[in-house]
């Protein structure tokens, strides 16, 4: 089970909303740490393109309805939605209504099931690009970067096989996600020199 750090009240990263306790909890227990789950790194890579041009806060809100409506990210249904599906799900306000990142989520699932098939799934693809390991940083306050070399070739090599909305900004902060980085404030304590 990971470490988390809820129920310690110590400096957090400047990000986490503290009048959010969906915020927090997020920030705690999920932001940074290592996930091999398949459900949840497919989850979590739509959820992030989804975010395009919106605050992750705005898209944490209606995780729980997008779970729901998404068929609990599952990727074989999702790769059969059809246009009537398309259509209520534009409809759903308990989403974002946005038909470009709706179609991104249906064509990533079709692009998931060929990645699974081909290497066994993201977890496997996702983690060789780091050797299995977290990259752990400690960015000086204001400095954490948008994207990086690594975001750009786990970017470039997504859309490759055909997955939308994963330009190098968007893997990134899904790497962050996933804890594939580790980006939590030097100061903050889930940061793990403060653990």
């Amino acid at each position: 089970m990971p470490t988390t750090c809820a129920a310690m009240t110590v400096k957090r990263c400047s990000w986490a909303n503290p009048a959010n306790p969906r915020y927090l909890a997020y920030h705690d227990e999920e932001w940074g740490v290592p996930c091999h789950d398949e459900n949840r790194l497919f989850e979590m890579l739509n959820l992030e393109g989804a975010q395009a041009g919106l605050s992750w806060e705005t898209v944490l809100n209606k995780r729980e309805h997008y779970r729901k409506v998404f068929d609990g990210w599952d990727a074989d249904k999702i790769a059969r939605y059809d246009d009537a599906k398309v259509a209520a799900l534009l409809a759903d306000p308990g989403i974002i209504r946005n038909r470009l990142k709706i179609a991104a989520a249906i064509g990533n699932a079709r692009a998931y099931l060929a990645l699974r098939d081909d290497t066994g799934g993201l977890d496997p693809f996702l983690w060789a690009y780091v050797d299995g390991r977290p990259v752990i940083n400690a960015w000086p306050p204001g400095q954490t970067p948008a994207s990086t070399a690594l975001s750009d070739r786990i970017s470039k090599d997504l859309g490759k096989r055909g997955f939308k909305f994963v330009g190098s900004t968007i893997v990134y902060a899904y790497m962050q996600a996933i804890g594939m980085v580790n980006d939590h404030a030097p100061d903050c304590f889930c940061h793990p020199a403060r653990r």
